[in-house]
C-alpha cells in the first residue's frame, strides 16, 4: 500500500498560531470509488486564507476540522484513475491539501499543459491568486487611465500582479511593502511608480509624497496601521477592493476600523470579495494575463521552500511576511 504523509490541523490556534498547532502523521493510502483520481502532489500553495480555516466559527468557507488534513491548492501528477478523462502521468490542477498523495473527484480536478508554463504557475500567476489580482482590480475597482492605485503587500502573489496591471491600463501604480529589498524589487523589477515601507514609522508622510493626487484605488491586502495609513488620502469617489486583511488575521478582538464619516464624505466604494464568486472570468483571466506574460508586461516571482515537512513553518512566516514572491512548497519532481 502506498504511503501518505499529511499534515493535520492538531488543535485550534488563539491569536497567532505555532507549529504546535500542526501534526505530520504516515497513513495508508485508500481504495478509489468510481469517479475518483489519486493525485501525487508535486506543489502546495501556502495562502493567507488558511489561516482563517483554522478558526472555528461561520465564513466564507467550512473551517479545517482538527485532526484533518490542512486545506490548499495542488499541483500533481495522476497515478490512478477510476474519472472518464484522467489517465496516469496526466498533470492536474485540484485541491488535495498538505499532503503527499490526494484522492480528489475527478471533476474537480483540471488538466495542465506543462509545455504551456511552469506547473507551480497554476498555483500563483495563472491561477487563484493572479485571478484574485484580475477580478479585484478590474471588476471591482475599475481603474481609469491616469488615476492613481495603491496596493499593499505589494511584491506578494497578488499585490505584484495589481500593480503591473495598473500599469497596463495607465494608472500609477504605488505599492506597500516590508523592507528595502522587497520595496526595491516593486519598483524596480515590476515597474511601480514607488513603493513605501510599511515598517517605516513615518509611513502616513512617505504615502502622502508617494500619491500627491491622493489615492483613487486602495487594493487591500494588509489592513491594519497600513490601512490606517491609506483612508485619509482617499479621494472623492475612490474604490477600496478588500482582498485581505492578514495583519488582523491573530487577533482575539476586533481592532478599530477605518472612519466610516471619511467614507461617507468621500463616498467611497468599498467592496469584499472572494474569487471563487467569479470563476465565469476564468477564461478571461487566463486569455488576458498569459498574453502580458508572453509581452514581458508583468513579470512574477516565486518564494519555494522543499519538503512537505516544511509547510508550517513556511506558513507561519508567510503570516508575519517573510516570504518574497508567491509562496509554494515542493514536493515532488
Amino acid at each position: 500500500m502506498t504511503q501518505n504523509r499529511q499534515v493535520l490541523l492538531k488543535s485550534r490556534p488563539s491569536g497567532e498560531p505555532t507549529t504546535a498547532n500542526f501534526e505530520i502523521v504516515e497513513r495508508e493510502v485508500a481504495a478509489l470509488a468510481e469517479g475518483d483520481v489519486l493525485v501525487r502532489t508535486l506543489f502546495l500553495s501556502l495562502d493567507p486564507y488558511m489561516r482563517g480555516r483554522m478558526n472555528e466559527g461561520r465564513s466564507y468557507a467550512a473551517s479545517v476540522d482538527v485532526g484533518g488534513v490542512m486545506v490548499g491548492g495542488t499541483v500533481g501528477e495522476v497515478v490512478e484513475s477510476r474519472a472518464e478523462g484522467f489517465a496516469k502521468g496526466d498533470n492536474v490542477l485540484g485541491f488535495g491539501g498538505w499532503q503527499e498523495y490526494a484522492i480528489l473527484p475527478g471533476k474537480s480536478l483540471r488538466k495542465l499543459d506543462p509545455k504551456a508554463a511552469p506547473l507551480s504557475y497554476a498555483l500563483g500567476i495563472l491561477g487563484m491568486p493572479g485571478m484574485t489580482a484580475y477580478v479585484g482590480l478590474l471588476d471591482l475597482a475599475q481603474p481609469k487611465a491616469g488615476e492613481t492605485v495603491v496596493v499593499s503587500a505589494a511584491s506578494g502573489a497578488v499585490g505584484s500582479v495589481v500593480g503591473q496591471i495598473a500599469k497596463i491600463k495607465g494608472c500609477r501604480a504605488v505599492g506597500i511593502a516590508g523592507g528595502a529589498a522587497k520595496c526595491e524589487y516593486v519598483v524596480k523589477e515590476l515597474g511601480f511608480d514607488a513603493c513605501v515601507d510599511h515598517r517605516d514609522p513615518m509611513l502616513p508622510k512617505n504615502l502622502r509624497a508617494a500619491c500627491p493626487k491622493g489615492i483613487d484605488v486602495n487594493f487591500e491586502n494588509v489592513g491594519g496601521a497600513v490601512l490606517q495609513a491609506v483612508w485619509p488620502l482617499m479621494n472623492d469617489f475612490g474604490r477600496v477592493s478588500v482582498c485581505g486583511l492578514i495583519a488582523q488575521y491573530n487577533d482575539t478582538t476586533l481592532a478599530p476600523g477605518p472612519s466610516w464619516l471619511l467614507l461617507l464624505a468621500r463616498r467611497l466604494k468599498v467592496s469584499g470579495f472572494i474569487v471563487s464568486d467569479h470563476m465565469a472570468r476564468m477564461a478571461d483571466f487566463l486569455r488576458d494575463v498569459s498574453g502580458w506574460m508572453r509581452e514581458g508586461k508583468i513579470k512574477y516571482r516565486e518564494d519555494v521552500v522543499e519538503g512537505l515537512e516544511k509547510a508550517p513553518e513556511a506558513f507561519l512566516g508567510l503570516l508575519k511576511g517573510t516570504n518574497f514572491g508567491k509562496l509554494i512548497v515542493k514536493m515532488g519532481d
